[in-house]
């Protein structure tokens, strides 16, 4: 078979990795001393490199972050009250394998949803399938889901998912559909997946958020048991770093 049909076919197979490698060796001319074992090596590396390029790329894309953030710019200044070795075990992701969640507590602007944000840009870079929301907005959507019948088929896509960031939980008080739906998410996710929910509210203050003793009882009992706290503190990093530019 003549080089051009072996491209050729690597297209029409769509091994983007072999495709590329082979094409550019050829252009740089292969090195006469690779064995056919080093080469066929080469060729599945160079394959294997590019699948996880780019699935680690669609799940950081289907996840759908609010910010563009990695565990690796986190600030750990003495007044944020942020644990880095807290941090660096979070970034290996066992919480995930061991389904715990991790609950962020702080004040306007402290960078709860940048770390929630940071810790799912790192756990799809590993593999997982992550999936990040304004938990208002997300509670609203699956009512409408509710009245056209996707609900279901959305509440099952939530389940399957690895990690699931829920942003700004307790902005306002939930009605009756939303503490019910929010228990159908928790109940779900129990000890099969991970949860990271950021909070402006101390976790003492989220049973009247719920404002339902039965049903708040039910979610913060599956939320709680099994998690990680960090109350992060300080001052609100959108007016230091304003500062810092306007100086």
């Amino acid at each position: 078979m003549e080089q051009k049909q072996i491209l050729d076919r690597m297209k029409q197979l769509k091994l983007w990795g072999m495709y590329h490698t082979f094409q550019t060796n050829l252009n740089a001319s292969l090195p006469e001393y690779l064995t056919a074992d080093e080469l066929l090596s080469m060729l599945i590396e160079s394959e294997w490199d590019d699948r996880q390029t780019r699935k680690k790329d669609r799940l950081i894309t289907s996840a759908k972050f609010r910010y563009t953030a990695s565990v690796e710019e986190l600030e750990y200044l003495p007044e944020r009250n942020l644990d880095k070795n807290q941090i660096q075990r979070f970034a290996d992701c066992d919480y995930i394998d061991q389904h715990q969640n991790i609950l962020i507590t702080g004040s306007t602007g402290v960078g709860k949803s940048y770390l929630g944000c940071a810790l799912g840009h790192q756990a799809c870079l590993k593999g997982y399938r992550v999936m990040f929301f304004n938990l208002a907005k997300l509670l609203s959507w699956l009512k409408m889901m509710k009245a056209d019948g996707s609900y279901i088929r959305e509440i099952s896509k939530l389940e399957r998912q690895d990690l699931l960031i829920l942003d700004d939980f307790g902005l306002q008080p939930m009605d009756d559909q939303s503490r019910l739906i929010f228990l159908e998410i928790i109940e779900d996710r129990y000890d099969r997946s991970s949860t990271i929910l950021t909070s402006q509210l101390p976790v003492s203050d989220w049973y009247e958020v719920i404002n339902e003793k039965t049903i708040a009882d039910a979610i913060l009992d599956r939320l709680v048991h099994r998690s990680f706290r960090v109350n992060l503190k300080g001052e609100s990093m959108r007016k230091t770093r304003k500062r810092v530019t306007e100086n």
